[in-house]
């Protein structure tokens, strides 16, 4: 079978007709993968929770706060995670503990700060540790339907010291 002259100049226009939409396509696929990685996730649908830097209460305990704000009708369920901020080339960070919340709003409520009060032992020698605590959460609207939750987000390192 021989190829013609028209056919294979229409294939070559159709080829390079497909270059500029391919290329388009994968510039928009590859600003459509990096822009969740650049945005802030502690704001969704009508709520903000951030996690605040964690507080010596002297002693052994530790309180790991979280601010939470929404506006209407919502109800927010908030995951947290506390860690011993562990350093070196064998970093594993110490898990603490894991606290759920739950939160209710009215149009007329403002924001408000939880209180997740946990016991840091004394894991490394020295003195001192490192903690901090991640958020994800998600929020359920006055019609009773939940959103994703959000990505985890870390607070502030804060040094307590025993």
């Amino acid at each position: 079978m021989s190829i013609t002259p028209t056919t294979r100049t229409r294939s070559i226009r159709a080829k390079m007709a497909l270059v500029p939409a391919l290329t388009l396509g994968l510039l928009g696929g590859a600003a459509a993968v990096a822009a969740p990685a650049q945005a802030n996730d502690n704001h969704r649908d009508g709520c903000t929770v951030d996690p605040l830097k964690p507080t010596d209460l002297r002693g052994k305990r530790v309180d790991f706060k979280i601010k939470v704000d929404c506006y209407g009708e919502r109800t927010v369920q908030i995951r947290q995670l506390r860690y011993e901020d562990e350093r070196g080339p064998r970093r594993s960070d110490d898990f603490l503990g894991g606290s759920n919340f739950y939160e209710h709003f009215n149009r007329h409520d403002g924001a408000r700060t939880l209180h997740s009060v946990d016991r840091v032992p004394n894991l490394d020698r020295r003195g001192g540790e490192e903690v901090y605590h991640v958020v994800s959460f998600r929020v359920r609207d006055d019609r009773g339907h939940w959103s994703d939750w959000t990505r985890w987000e870390k607070s502030p390192v804060a040094d307590v010291y025993r």
